[in-house]
């Protein structure tokens, strides 16, 4: 039983060798507005959405553009010596989870006091190469002709 494991925990090693991850926690703005911008670059060339976040007026924008470039710069850790064009890479996923809320109160009329809650979000992009998707679906082609 335990041997399983171990094969796993080697499988999913060799799997996030060719993942490129950045993460962002705690983003003090709310998770709804973040996803408005997550939405734009999902699925987009990088150097696309460098462009687009680059350029829109949105408060977590910039935010998930230094989050690109971290990235991207994650990608060059592991792939030394290639250039960033000849990879393809795009944002392959981009998630924004709910994070911690700071709950506050504002004073109110008659002696009451309202609850304001200040919401903050976990951004988690991951880059893939359009290039290694490629490979790896003519590999399964080639085993299932086998």
């Amino acid at each position: 039983m335990g041997r399983r494991k171990h094969n796993s925990a080697e499988a999913r090693k060799e799997a996030n060798k060719t993942l490129y991850v950045a993460k962002l926690m705690n983003n003090p703005t709310s998770p709804r507005k973040t996803r408005l911008v997550a939405d734009m670059v999902r699925g987009v060339e990088v150097e696309k959405a460098l462009g687009i976040l680059q350029y829109s007026p949105r408060e977590s924008a910039p935010k998930i553009r230094k989050l690109l470039l971290s990235a991207i710069a994650n990608w060059q850790a592991k792939n030394e010596g290639v250039r960033m064009e000849d990879a393809h890479l795009y944002v392959k996923e981009i998630k924004v989870d709910e994070g911690r809320t700071m709950k506050r109160m504002r004073t109110a009329p008659q002696g009451r006091g309202y609850r304001i809650r200040k919401r903050s979000n976990h951004i988690t992009m991951v880059l893939g190469s359009r290039l290694d998707s490629v490979v790896s679906e003519e590999a399964t082609v080639k085993e299932e002709t086998k």
